[in-house]
C-alpha cells in the first residue's frame, strides 16, 4: 500500500465522527439523511440477489442520466439482476421510483474494509459508475475481487483535473484499475489520460438518449392547463442564491406586472420553504405545486415543490433557464430542455457543461446571459417573439438529435468487459 492510500484510509477513519454529524445536520431539514444509516458504514449487507449488474448514479442527475443505459443492459441482459447504488437520498427516491424491480441501497463510504465488504456480498458481474466516481479503494477491491468496473459518461473538468493532479498518488493507480472508461467528449478523455486512466473511449452523454415518457408529456399538459394560458419562464434547479438574484431582476424588469409567470423549481427539496419565503418577502403572490390548484390570475411565483417532474415543468413552459449557471455552481442539465424541444438560457458558469453549452449555442437552442438582468430580459423578449421561440425549437432538435446513441456505445464496453472476465 503507498503512504498516500495509507493516508487516505487514515483520514477516512478520523472523518467519520465528521461524516456522522454531517448527516445528522443535512437531516434536520431532509430527514431522510438519517434513514438506512448502517449501509453508508458498510453495513446491511443483505443481497436479494448475487451476480447483479451493478449501476453507480451518485444523486438525481446520474440516475437519470443512467436511464436508456439501463434499457440497454436489459434489452441484453433481460434475466440479470439489477443492483442501483447511490449517495443521496434524492437519488435513491429517484432510483427506486425508475427502476422498482431493481435493488436499490446506498453505497458504502470509502473503507477498505467495507468496500471489500460490499463487493463480496453482492458480487456483481459488473459494476458501472456513472460520471466522474473516482473512489480508490473500491475501485482496488473490484479489481482484487475480478469485478469488471467501468466508469461511463465520464466527465473531467479542467479545474477538477488540476484538483487530482495535487493528488495524483492516491488517484492514477486507481483509475489505471478501470476496466474501461466512456469519455463524454475528447476533451473529457484526454484530461483522464493525463490522470494516468487507460482504455478510454469517447462514446457521449447517455442524456441525450433520454426518452421523455409518456406520463411526463401528461403531466407537463395538466400543467398547462393550470397556467389558463400564461406565459412561463421556468427556472429549473436553482441553488442557493440564485432565486434571489432572479426574483429582484424579474420585479425590475417589470414582469411582476404581466400575465408572465415565473416558477422556481429548486435543485434541493430542503430548500421549498425557503425559495417560498424569499419569493413572499418581496410581495410576490406564490402558489406551490403541490396545492393542486389552477393557478390564479395574481400569482407571479409558480413553486416547484415535487421531485421527479422536471420534463414536466419544461414540457409546459415557453422558456427554460438552468440553474448552478448564475453562480458558480457549473450549471445543471443542459440537455433535457432540448429532450422536449424548449429554448434554454444558462449563465455564465458553466464547466460541468461546458461542450454541451458550446453545442447548444452552435445549433441555436440555448442562449447565454451574462447575470439575472440579462436573463430575465432575454426570457420576456423571447415570450414575445414565437418566431425566435420556433427557431430555438428546431435547434433544440438538432442539438439533441446529433448526440444520440451514447448508450449503445457504453453497452458495446460493458459487454466486452463482462465476456473477458468469463
Amino acid at each position: 500500500m503507498s503512504w498516500q492510500l495509507a493516508l487516505y484510509n487514515g483520514l477516512w477513519r478520523l472523518l467519520t465522527p465528521l461524516a456522522r454529524r454531517y448527516l445528522k445536520k443535512r437531516a434536520r431539514k431532509a430527514p431522510a439523511y438519517l434513514e438506512h444509516w448502517d449501509e453508508r458504514f458498510g453495513q446491511a449487507l443483505s443481497p436479494k440477489a448475487k451476480g447483479a449488474i451493478w449501476i453507480h448514479a451518485v444523486s438525481v442527475g446520474e440516475t437519470r442520466a443512467a436511464q436508456p443505459l439501463v434499457a440497454a443492459i436489459r434489452r441484453e441482459w433481460p434475466d440479470a439482476p439489477l443492483l442501483l447504488t447511490q449517495m443521496t437520498p434524492t437519488g435513491r427516491a429517484t432510483a427506486e421510483q425508475l427502476y422498482p424491480d431493481a435493488e436499490v441501497r446506498y453505497l458504502p463510504y470509502d473503507y477498505p474494509q467495507a468496500a471489500a465488504d460490499f463487493l463480496r456480498a453482492y458480487r456483481p458481474r459488473c459494476g458501472v459508475l456513472m460520471e466522474t466516481e473516482i473512489w480508490p479503494n473500491l475501485i482496488h477491491a473490484a479489481a482484487a475481487q475480478q469485478v469488471p468496473l467501468l466508469l461511463v459518461n465520464a466527465r473531467l473538468s479542467e479545474k477538477s483535473l488540476n484538483g487530482y493532479r495535487k493528488i495524483a498518488g492516491l488517484i492514477s493507480p486507481a483509475i489505471r484499475k478501470f476496466t474501461a472508461i466512456a469519455a463524454q467528449t475528447t476533451e473529457d478523455a484526454d484530461r483522464l489520460k493525463k490522470l494516468g486512466a487507460e482504455n478510454v473511449s469517447v462514446c457521449g452523454s447517455s442524456k441525450y438518449d433520454i426518452e421523455v415518457p409518456q406520463a411526463q408529456r401528461h403531466l407537463a399538459a395538466a400543467f398547462r392547463a393550470r397556467l389558463g394560458g400564461r406565459r412561463m419562464l421556468l427556472c429549473a434547479s436553482t441553488r442557493e442564491g440564485e432565486e434571489a438574484l432572479i426574483l429582484d431582476a424579474w420585479l425590475a424588469a417589470g414582469a411582476a406586472t404581466g400575465d408572465a409567470l415565473l416558477a422556481l423549481v429548486p435543485r434541493h427539496p430542503e430548500r421549498w420553504d425557503e425559495v417560498e419565503r424569499l419569493a413572499v418577502e418581496r410581495g410576490l403572490k406564490t402558489q406551490r405545486r403541490g396545492d393542486g390548484a389552477a393557478i390564479s390570475a395574481d400569482t407571479r411565483v409558480w413553486l416547484g415543490d415535487s421531485m421527479g417532474e422536471m420534463f414536466g415543468y419544461l414540457g409546459a413552459c415557453d422558456v427554460a433557464f438552468i440553474g448552478g449557471s448564475l453562480l458558480p455552481f457549473g450549471c445543471h442539465n443542459l440537455i433535457e430542455p432540448a429532450q422536449v424541444g424548449v429554448p434554454a438560457l444558462f449563465g455564465p458558469s458553466v464547466f460541468n457543461f461546458q461542450q454541451a453549452a458550446a453545442d447548444s449555442l452552435a445549433a441555436g437552442a440555448g442562449r447565454q446571459v451574462g447575470d439575472a438582468a440579462e436573463l430575465a430580459s432575454a426570457a420576456l423578449a423571447l415570450m414575445d417573439d414565437p418566431a425566435a421561440v420556433e427557431a430555438m425549437r428546431q435547434g433544440a432538435a438538432r442539438f439533441r438529435d446529433a448526440h444520440r446513441g451514447a448508450s449503445d456505445r457504453m453497452l458495446a464496453l460493458i459487454r466486452e468487459a463482462m465476456a473477458a472476465a468469463k
